[in-house]
């Protein structure tokens, strides 16, 4: 496994800190291309945005496995566009795994 192996890691699939602190409960944004996400994973904001479903301490409904261990998607072949956006090792990806302690 290289330092930056998604399947074990899961950071980006978990709310940052910041934004629960800051009282964000959501999360990732579902676009109007992105409908394929099943819709039982989605949850609406006050303004009626879909967004992913957030549970367990801010984890996505779609992730499974311990993060930071072993990880995946459940839902990774039809996962919205804000989550192929992040990848290996990228900016969003170790910004993601430093608000989680996660290093390399």
């Amino acid at each position: 496994m290289s330092a930056y192996d998604c399947r074990a890691c899961g950071a980006c699939c978990v709310n940052l800190p910041e934004n629960a602190a800051e009282g964000f409960a959501w999360w990732v944004e579902i676009a109007d291309d992105d409908r394929d996400v099943p819709e039982s994973l989605v949850v609406h904001d006050g303004d009626g945005t879909p967004h992913l479903r957030i549970v367990d301490g801010g984890r996505c409904i779609a992730l499974r496995g311990a993060v930071g261990r072993s990880v995946r998607c459940a839902i990774y072949h039809q996962r919205p566009s804000p989550c192929r956006r992040v990848q290996a090792g990228d900016a969003l990806c170790r910004r993601y795994r430093a608000a989680h302690g996660l290093t390399p």
